[in-house]
């Protein structure tokens, strides 16, 4: 396999979303508090290194239309999924709760598009 920065960039875009689905399973599908310190700690690391290999990629890669929406959706995530924990931590109805899935979703399409529109743009050599 080689690694050049499309492929780089698209395996990042999946490490990153399966960092996401990790760090919901620890939240939700958990109860023993030992493993679900080791999912949290395990997806956070993954987002971490997936969010470096972009920053090391970004001058060697191209923006399209795909990527655009990957921003949409990550910007309409952070809203829906951070804003309604942020807004029931200050005392919002806990009702506000059933709209953080939503957000989540848009992280987890977010990274699909990201992935999708890397493996889909032109091979660049490293």
């Amino acid at each position: 396999m080689t690694f050049n920065s499309r492929r780089l960039f698209g395996l990042a875009a999946l490490s990153a979303m399966i960092s996401v689905g990790f760090g919901a399973f620890a939240a939700h599908g958990l109860s023993d508090p030992q493993a679900q310190g080791w999912l949290r700690t395990g997806a956070n690391y993954q987002l971490a290194h997936a969010l470096a290999v972009f920053v090391t990629l970004s001058a060697a890669f191209s923006s399209n239309r795909s990527s655009r929406w990957a921003a949409v959706f990550f910007l309409g995530g952070s809203v829906l999924f951070s804003g309604s924990l942020y807004a029931m931590a200050l005392g919002a109805p806990r009702w506000l709760g059933e709209i953080t899935p939503i957000g989540g979703f848009g992280f987890i399409a977010g990274w699909a598009l990201l992935a999708w529109s890397a493996f889909r743009s032109p091979a660049k050599p490293m």
